[in-house]
């Protein structure tokens, strides 16, 4: 029954990883209604930013924590202007390529800047079990927390601050939107700012667990698109629901079904079934076109 409930808690805790990067996921389709495949990869990279803060700057890991937040947007915003703001009428194809263009950049920047040797990242939490309890850390508590209260933030954020609702306007219909007034390529500008930071955050999550490395984002990136799908590409918090679900039955069918070497294998079942039989996914909207 322990080691039951071990799976159970540690897949709570990864499921807090893999939401955080659907999120990020969920952000990116929301505006655009294209799916990032180098989301991982520019997690990856602010996350060594993060590392090189902490570890060669010598900022406190939370100063180190939110400046890397804010340089992540930085960076996401400037991407959408440079990169992808000239594919906006290009076809879907062209813009898949952009995508895969940025992984390969990001992950080759990583190996020349920071080499491809392993890196420890440090963990703002204590290493004493809390409570007493031999199924969660301190770490695995706080991922979930954080993970929580950033689908809060981003709940008040688009609900009730006049900025958030215009970007939920521009998503979702821009040529009402720009009849408005509503700027709506600075709204998606600002959507993949907001995407990039929470990918960030993931990245910094996960780091501690994975270690650092250019390709540490590789298989995450695969469970995060598995959570968003599952519970919605287009419901952030479908996908936060979806990143726990991921997580807990990874960790159950890894431990007592198909074995550790077959667990990457439960995202892409999912991936295929979910596009199968619900493509909305469990909280998305279904969209009926009239014909």
């Amino acid at each position: 029954m322990e080691a039951f409930l071990h799976q159970i808690f540690s897949g709570l805790a990864a499921g807090g990883i893999y939401a955080s990067v659907a999120l990020a996921l969920v952000m990116i389709y929301t505006a655009t209604h294209h799916i990032n495949f180098a989301q991982g990869e520019m997690a990856m990279f602010a996350t060594y930013i993060g590392w090189a803060l902490i570890e060669q700057v010598g900022l406190p890991y939370w100063v180190a924590f939110f400046l890397t937040i804010a340089i992540a947007f930085v960076a996401g915003f400037t991407i959408e202007r440079i990169v992808l703001r000239p594919l906006a009428d290009k076809p879907v194809l062209s813009i898949i390529i952009a995508f895969i263009g940025l992984l390969v950049i990001f992950n080759a920047l990583a190996g020349f800047f920071f080499s491809y040797t392993i890196k420890a990242f440090p963990s703002p939490f204590p290493t004493s079990p809390p409570f007493g309890n031999k199924f969660l850390s301190w770490h695995d508590l706080g991922t979930v927390g954080i993970t929580v209260m950033v689908l809060l933030l981003l709940f008040g954020f688009f609900r009730f601050t006049p900025l958030g609702l215009a970007m939920r306007a521009a998503a979702f219909n821009p040529e009402s939107a720009r009849l408005v007034g509503i700027r709506v390529g600075l709204m998606l500008a600002l959507g993949w700012g907001l995407a990039a930071s929470i990918g960030g955050i993931a990245g910094m999550l996960v780091a501690h667990v994975v270690y650092l490395d250019p390709n540490m984002m590789s298989g995450i990136l695969l469970y995060g698109f598995a959570s968003a799908l599952l519970g919605g590409i287009d419901n952030p918090g479908g996908a936060v629901v979806g990143g726990f679900i991921v997580g807990v039955a990874e960790n159950l069918l890894g431990a007592y079904v198909i074995g550790t070497e077959l667990k990457l294998s439960v995202a892409l079942v999912l991936i295929i079934g979910v596009l199968l039989v619900r493509p909305a996914g469990l909280f998305g909207r279904r969209l009926v076109t009239r014909v």
